[in-house]
């Protein structure tokens, strides 16, 4: 039996679960705004203590990093983000889940050969092709705003 693409997409569509748009739509949307708010609590929070504007913007940064981290290593991470799907791929925190999921599956090979060799396994490529992008992004903007 020769399968036909035609065959293989009809098969592929019985076979995935039916999800509903909506309510993936709506978690999302409710748990990376729920992030987003958090976020904006700290920095207000900050910025009341005194700090500027951009000190406090990078201690928000280091204190939601550090809180994506420890609830990965709760395992509470996942779980939000199999209830939330896409709402918690927020950049900075989503950025620290992979990195620390990474982190967590290699300890058992040790610090050198296992954490730090695989760690950016994930997040490499989002690396890589990010700062890629902002240097290709940046001679175009420098050649076009001469």
């Amino acid at each position: 039996m020769k399968i036909t693409p035609e065959l293989y997409n009809d098969m592929t569509r019985q076979a995935s679960p039916k999800s509903d748009h909506r309510t993936n739509l709506t978690a999302a949307f409710l748990t990376g705004g729920a992030i987003c708010a958090l976020g904006q609590i700290i920095l207000s929070v900050l910025e009341a203590y005194g700090l500027e504007r951009t000190e406090a913007g990078t201690w928000t940064s280091i204190i939601l990093v550090g809180i994506s981290s420890v609830c990965t290593g709760l395992g509470w991470y996942q779980k939000l983000a199999k209830l939330a799907g896409a709402g918690t791929l927020v950049p900075i925190t989503g950025f620290s889940n992979a990195i620390s999921s990474s982190a967590i599956e290699a300890r058992s090979e040790g610090p050198v050969l296992g954490v730090g060799a695989k760690i950016f396994t994930i997040a490499g490529p989002v690396i890589l092709y990010g700062c890629s992008a902002a240097a290709v992004y940046g001679m175009i903007y420098w050649f076009f705003s001469r």
